[in-house]
């Protein structure tokens, strides 16, 4: 059975991206991006701007897909994950929901924090970390 689900990939001005730790299964106590299930005839958009809200206490505006992934769950279920680009237009920073934590991280931080399994290679793949310069950058 695959499960549709959404991840929003937000930068701040200072080059940090923003992480929630799992409160929950799967993943539980481990570090990814806000986001979650698309219920039942929710848009990707709108699914994506519930979780951060109830994950972060952010509102956001959803930009570009970024890039699909799948992720083996328990029970032989597949989570199909697009990942969108996100602004941060309202809100105070707060874990809420299923996230125990949520924070700001530093390029450091992403390399010292358990991170759910490949996200750190998928959102590198995509050119897709605050600050870094896109492939299509030509610029040194």
């Amino acid at each position: 059975m695959r499960v549709n689900c959404v991840g929003a990939i937000i930068g701040d001005a200072s080059g940090r991206l923003l992480l929630i730790k799992r409160g929950h299964p799967p993943g539980a106590g481990l570090w990814s991006i806000p986001g979650g299930r698309v219920e039942a005839a929710e848009t990707d958009a709108a699914a994506l701007r519930r979780e951060v809200l109830e994950e972060t206490g952010l509102v956001v505006t959803i930009g570009p897909l970024v890039g699909t992934v799948d992720r083996p769950g328990p029970g032989g279920v597949t989570y199909e994950i697009r990942d969108y680009h996100a602004t941060v237009t309202d809100g105070t920073l707060a874990a809420g929901d299923d996230a125990a934590d949520a924070r700001w991280c530093s390029r450091e931080d992403l390399v010292r924090l358990p991170l759910t399994d490949g996200l750190l290679e998928a959102l590198t793949s995509w050119d897709a970390l605050p600050g870094q310069a896109s492939r299509a950058d030509p610029s040194p």
